[in-house]
């Protein structure tokens, strides 16, 4: 395959020499380097190589030319490659042209010359520009293909593990593709192992677990080394930033994590209140920049690994995974997060993955496209799912029980203006009908007792949260709904928690034993936020680093 082009264009030469030496030194390995002194040109240029079907990752633009700006050809530009990141040269702070640009071309960033040392002012931001580039461009396709049904739970679960973790592939349905069918027949006669999973070796799992699945594709699955100083269970947001601190200060750090990074928040398609976002990010998108922070400061990060129990033992902290792996530390941090709950009517579980889905609307929406679908919540987190179902979708109905949603205004006010999204309020759902796939669903409203039912292809569930504390149950103090205790709540009659064996009262975010933290959303008084888990894994370092001087 032909190398991604990286498209620089100048009209000064001086200028476009000097860009096109730094392009080269940095990315001359891994792209091609085209510089254009004409914007006219260019774009000529550019109808010829989407003939040849050849890829552009990037545009590094100056503003002020002759025939066109900057501006102008960006616009023209992502008609033809709209996945290629955009940047704007100036030669000053011209905000206005930015502002432009950020509405006629959807710029990515805007960068004053002169940027040397290049080292400092123009890799970083093209590094990062490339690395996003990369995780959502659709080449022409040579990778992992998932062949299965879209009723399989274990399909559904090898789709939502590599979404999850950004890993493209491609969904082959061998109801819907005759030669999908073929191409599993010719490996497997028995098609009630899905799904069955292509790589670009010629290598072929069928039927995997998460774990085998997750070995095959690169991801870390086994410790590098048998103690560490922190080991972390869970890679949501708390978790991560906690991590991305240990590493950051030389700590050798540990994460632990059963599913994907992000937690709840790695599932929302688009979170537009978190600080330094003004045009949001996905929530995989920013577990992935997480990921990418921690390993680069020496972090490493196990996925498909789930920590079963939690022990002490002499001065150590032992970490037990569900393979019976055992990991010692001097402190661990339980950065569990919730998880979503699950129906308890009859029938919802022998559906689950095969219509019934919980969180999971960027891992399916695609495939119910052009038909109605069900949103089960009134959350962020559900009203999020249903702006995102939306653009797929030919109707999204959010079920909400209360009165109103209780997302954010901002949201709130998003899905009334969708006119492809109707909220029911005050409707309970009482029953899901279906035999291999969902098929109906039954909702009650609880003011006037009227029931309905729905023709339903799919249903996203999005209620509740239940802390995942299950690990630590016979260790730390909980509150009645499973969240872990820290600090001041573990006190009893102002009195340290019973068996406390140190001096001190426990820290902030320490639970009832010494070393042993919680942040984030496994933990009582906890506020459902990511910024607010990011600050409690940030705080929880700075808590774990004092404890970790005293032994």
């Amino acid at each position: 395959m032909p190398k991604p082009i990286l498209f620089a264009i100048d009209d000064d030469p001086t200028v476009l020499n000097s860009v096109d030496r730094d392009l080269r030194s940095r990315y001359g390995r891994d792209y091609r380097i085209l510089p254009i002194n004409m914007g006219k040109a260019a774009l000529e240029y550019l109808g010829k190589l989407q003939q040849r079907n050849e890829t552009v990752a990037l545009f590094l633009v100056d503003q002020r030319m002759p025939e066109m700006s900057g501006t102008e050809f960006l616009a023209e530009a992502i008609k033809t490659y709209p996945q290629a990141k955009r940047v704007l040269l100036t030669a000053y702070a011209d905000s206005q042209a930015a502002i432009d640009a950020i509405n006629e071309a959807r710029l990515d960033y805007y960068l004053m010359k002169p940027w040397h040392p290049p080292e400092e002012r123009l890799y970083p931001i093209l590094d990062e520009l490339l690395e996003d580039w990369k995780a959502r461009v659709r080449l022409p396709y040579e990778g992992i293909r998932i062949a299965g049904t879209l009723w399989s739970l274990a399909s559904h679960q090898a789709k939502d593990f590599l979404t999850r973790h950004q890993i493209p592939y491609q969904w082959l349905d061998i109801e819907k593709d005759s030669s999908a069918r073929g191409l599993v027949e010719g490996v497997s006669a028995d098609l009630s192992k899905l799904p069955v999973i292509f790589f670009p070796d010629g290598s072929v799992l069928i039927a995997p677990d998460i774990k085998t699945l997750a070995e095959k594709v690169g991801l870390q699955t086994q410790a590098g080394l048998p103690f560490y100083d922190l080991v972390v269970i869970g890679s949501g947001p708390a978790g991560l930033a906690a991590a991305v601190y240990a590493g950051s200060e030389g700590l050798k750090c540990l994460v632990v994590e059963k599913g994907a990074p992000g937690g709840q928040a790695g599932s929302s398609p688009k979170i537009e209140n978190y600080l330094g976002f003004p045009s949001g990010i996905s929530g995989d998108d920013l577990a992935r920049r997480a990921v990418s922070q921690a390993k680069r400061f020496g972090v490493e990060i196990l996925s498909a690994q789930e920590a079963s129990r939690i022990f002490v033992k002499e001065a150590y902290r032992i970490v037990q995974l569900a393979d019976g792996t055992e990991i010692s530390s001097h402190a661990v941090l339980i950065a569990t997060g919730a998880s979503f709950h699950t129906l308890k009517m009859p029938g919802a579980d022998k559906l689950t993955g095969a219509g019934i889905y919980y969180g999971a609307a960027y891992t399916e929406a695609m495939n119910f496209k052009d038909q109605p679908v069900f949103v089960v919540g009134g959350a962020n987190s559900a009203a999020q799912g249903a702006l995102y179902l939306s653009r797929f979708a030919s109707r999204v109905t959010v079920l909400v029980r209360g009165e109103q949603p209780a997302a954010s205004k901002y949201l709130v006010d998003a899905m009334n203006a969708d006119e492809k999204i109707e909220i029911m309020t005050d409707t309970d759902l009482v029953e899901v009908r279906g035999g291999d796939k969902l098929e109906q669903v039954i909702v009650r409203n609880s003011r006037t007792g009227e029931t309905q039912t729905f023709d339903a292809p799919a249903l996203f569930v999005f209620i509740g949260v239940r802390p995942q504390s299950q690990l630590a149950a016979d260790l730390v103090m909980r509150d009645d709904k499973g969240y872990i205790f820290t600090g001041p709540d573990t006190m009893v009659n102002k009195q340290p928690p019973h068996g406390w064996t140190l001096e001190r009262d426990p820290f902030l975010l320490e639970t009832s034993v010494p070393g042993i933290f919680a942040a984030g959303d496994v933990r009582h008084g906890t506020n459902h936020r990511v910024s607010s888990a990011v600050g409690e894994g940030a705080i929880a370092y700075a808590l774990i680093k004092e404890y970790l001087k005293t032994l």
